[in-house]
């Protein structure tokens, strides 16, 4: 299982371990990550599960397509490794990935 590192506004530090497959917002919401409220529930509808890519990582997690791009666009605080967890399938190649939870999502 891939250790994923969530990190809030404040530097506290969740880790969590998340099954190959599933989406990064979904292994947030099974293991309670305070700041990914998850509201459309991973239809890409909402932004509310936004976060920022460790910078060391924005090259393995990739860049958002087309729609993501579009909710991205109505998210506050976005950023150039700004992402939407619902968005980001768990790969092996994730184990250790490290993610901000913006302040404006608590």
């Amino acid at each position: 299982m891939p250790k994923i590192t969530f990190i809030n506004f404040e530097g506290n530090q969740h880790q969590v371990d998340a099954q190959l497959g599933q989406s990064l917002m979904e292994a947030a919401i099974q293991d309670d990550v305070d700041g990914i409220d998850a509201d459309c529930g991973g239809a890409c509808a909402c932004a509310t599960c936004h976060v920022y890519i460790n910078h060391d990582w924005t090259a393995k997690v990739g860049k958002p397509e087309d729609l993501e791009a579009e909710m991205l666009d109505v998210a506050e605080g976005v950023e150039d490794n700004s992402r939407l967890a619902c968005q980001i399938e768990i790969t092996a190649e994730l184990d250790g990935l490290i993610v901000t939870t913006p302040e404006s999502q608590f």
